[in-house]
C-alpha cells in the first residue's frame, strides 16, 4: 500500500482563481483522479473555487500539469503523480473516479492498460471509498451504449456493443466498472453515483487526441482540410465541459445512485458539424472524406430526462456559444506552440510523444 505523498511535485507560486472560504464542518476532503485531464481539471477549478481540499491523483499519460498549475501552491490544493492501477491510501469524503484515456487514439495505443486502469484502478477506488466511507462516482460513458439499436438513448437500454472490437477495451472497461460499483454498493454498502458522459468539449482537450471536435477547429484554424471519417451521416451530441461538470457535482451531491446521462440532446451529423466549425472559424478549409472505422457508432443522443428530473440538471451553455470559447482556446494554444498536428485513426505518434513530454514535466 503507498501511502500518499506530493514530494516530487515543486511547489510554485502561481495565480490562483478566488476561493470561498469554508468552516472545517463545510470544507470536504475531495479527491479527483484522472485531474489533470480535460474534464477533470475543469472540475478541479470548481471544487476549488467553492474552497473544498482536493487531491489530484494523474499518472499523466493523457493529463498535463499545465492543467492545475495554477492551483499547484495552493493550500488546499495536492497534486500526487500516481497510477491508479496500484493501491493508494488517503483520508478522502469524496472520490470523483474519472482516471482512463477517452479518446479513440489514447485508449487504443495500449488496450491492456486501459483495461486494467478501467477494471484494477476502479476496484482500488472503491476499496479506499470503502475503506473510508467515501461517496464515489464514476465516470462511464455513452460509449456503453456501443452503436446504439435505441434512439435516443436512455439508461435503461443495455447496449449493442463488440466485445473483441478496437474500442472495447474502452467501451467494456467502462461497463465492467458500472458493474464494480453497483456489488461494492449492494455487498459492502458502498455509497455510489454513476455518470454516463457524453460527448464534450471546451478549454484544455488535448488538440492532438483525436477527437471529432478538436480535430475540426485545429484543421479549421491552420487552413487543413476537415477530415471527416465516413460518409459523414453519422450523428453526436455535443455538450460544452461547464455543463459537464456541473452536472457531476449536482450527481454527487444529489441522492440519486442509479446511472444518469449526462449530455447535450441537440444532436448533429458529423457534416453538419464540420460545416458548422467552418462558419464559426471563418475558414477556406475543405472537408474530405476517409474510410470510416470499424465499430463506429451511428447515432449518439442523450436522454436527459432522469438527470432533469433527479438533478434539476440541464445544459445551459449553447453548442455555437461553447464552440466559441474553444476557438478562442485553440488559437491561443496556437500562437504559443505554432503548429498542432491531428491524430486520426491508428495514428498514435503525438501521443507517444506527449506522453514522454509530460513525464519529463512533472
Amino acid at each position: 500500500m503507498k501511502e500518499a505523498t506530493n514530494s516530487n511535485i515543486k511547489s510554485e507560486s502561481v495565480f490562483h482563481f478566488p476561493v470561498t472560504t469554508l468552516s472545517p464542518l463545510k470544507r470536504l476532503r475531495i479527491l479527483v483522479t484522472g485531474g489533470a485531464g480535460f474534464v477533470g481539471s475543469n472540475l478541479v477549478d470548481r471544487l476549488m473555487e467553492q474552497g473544498h481540499e482536493v487531491t489530484v491523483l494523474d499518472n499523466m499519460f493523457t493529463g498535463s500539469k499545465s492543467n492545475i498549475q495554477h492551483w499547484i501552491s495552493h493550500p488546499n490544493f495536492n497534486l500526487i503523480n500516481h497510477d491508479v492501477t496500484d493501491p493508494i491510501h488517503l483520508e478522502v469524503d469524496r472520490i470523483f473516479h474519472l482516471a482512463c484515456p477517452a479518446s479513440p487514439p489514447h485508449y487504443m495505443y495500449n488496450p491492456i492498460k486501459t483495461i486494467k486502469t478501467s477494471v484494477m484502478g476502479t476496484i482500488n477506488m472503491l476499496g479506499l471509498a470503502k475503506r473510508v466511507r467515501a461517496r464515489i462516482l464514476f465516470t462511464s460513458t455513452s460509449e456503453v451504449y456501443g452503436d446504439p439499436t435505441e434512439h435516443p438513448q436512455k439508461e435503461t437500454y443495455w447496449g449493442h456493443v463488440n466485445p473483441i472490437g478496437p474500442r472495447a477495451c474502452y467501451d467494456e472497461g467502462k461497463r465492467v466498472g458500472e458493474t464494480m460499483m453497483y456489488a461494492y454498493r449492494d455487498q459492502a454498502g458502498v455509497d455510489v453515483r454513476v455518470a454516463r458522459i457524453f460527448n464534450t468539449f471546451g478549454p484544455r482537450m488535448n488538440p492532438s487526441d483525436g477527437r471529432v471536435v478538436s480535430n475540426f477547429i485545429v484543421q479549421a484554424l491552420q487552413g487543413r482540410d476537415l477530415t471527416v471519417y465516413g460518409d459523414g451521416k453519422a450523428t453526436r451530441s455535443f455538450q460544452y465541459v461547464d455543463d459537464l461538470v456541473a452536472g457531476l457535482m449536482a450527481l454527487m451531491e444529489g441522492s440519486y445512485d442509479r446511472p444518469v446521462n449526462i449530455g447535450n440532446p441537440d444532436e448533429y451529423t458529423i457534416r453538419q458539424f464540420a460545416e458548422l466549425i467552418q462558419k464559426l472559424t471563418k475558414t477556406n478549409s475543405s472537408i474530405v472524406h476517409k474510410p470510416s472505422t470499424q465499430d463506429d457508432p451511428q447515432q449518439r443522443r442523450p436522454d436527459i430526462t432522469v438527470a432533469s428530473r433527479e438533478l434539476a440538471w440541464r445544459p445551459k451553455t449553447s453548442v455555437k456559444e461553447g464552440l466559441r470559447r474553444t476557438i478562442h482556446y485553440f488559437s491561443h494554444e496556437l500562437e504559443k506552440s505554432g503548429e498542432i498536428k491531428t491524430v486520426g485513426p491508428g495514428e498514435y505518434a503525438a501521443v507517444t510523444k506527449k506522453r514522454h513530454e509530460d513525464r519529463r514535466v512533472v
